[in-house]
């Protein structure tokens, strides 16, 4: 699911209301086979900016339950698009989901160090206003300057996120 514009909103709380609505339609399905679903990413954290997409992480003991998890997800519209290049986080994306908020969906083990980062990101954000003002400033800047460019606005906020990344050890 390819950006075509790159759109950034300032924080909205229906953001977990959507988180919550997916998360239960995955849990019908793969809820005995997991052992959580983490709301990640921009819109996870309250006064975030953010793209409107919800991305989700889907946490499993290991790889011993993937194609179950894999041909369950298919019955209700998602296609295993595998790791895009990230070890240990695969990739789905989804057909006729009209009802949900737009988002994407990860399926990671539980060592995953791809994982970890997401939880920690999110939870450095969650805990230091200051880094969430001016990270929204930085996501607002790249989607005014690269309205149609997602890998200018990617490579625009990219030395915001080292810098994030290294306020809660992640580098």
């Amino acid at each position: 699911m390819r950006t075509a514009k790159v759109i950034v909103l300032p924080y909205d709380e229906a953001w977990k209301v959507d988180f919550e609505k997916i998360k239960s339609e995955l849990e019908s399905v793969v809820g005995d086979l997991i052992t959580g679903i983490e709301h990640v990413g921009s819109t996870s954290v309250e006064g975030l900016s953010a793209k409107p997409c919800i991305d989700i992480d889907v946490i499993i003991k290991d790889y011993s339950v993937f194609n179950l998890i894999v041909s369950r997800l298919a019955l209700i519209g998602y296609i295993h698009e595998g790791d895009l290049g990230i070890k240990d986080r695969e990739a789905f994306k989804y057909t006729d989901k009209p009802h949900l908020q737009k988002h994407h969906l990860y399926v990671c083990p539980e060592h995953s160090r791809e994982l970890s980062r997401h939880i920690a990101f999110r939870d450095f954000l969650r805990s230091d206003p200051e880094a969430v003002k001016k990270y929204s400033t930085v996501k607002e800047t790249a989607a005014r300057l690269f309205p149609d460019d997602i890998d200018k606005y990617i490579e625009y906020k990219s030395p915001s996120i080292k810098e994030l990344y290294k306020m809660c050890g992640l580098e």
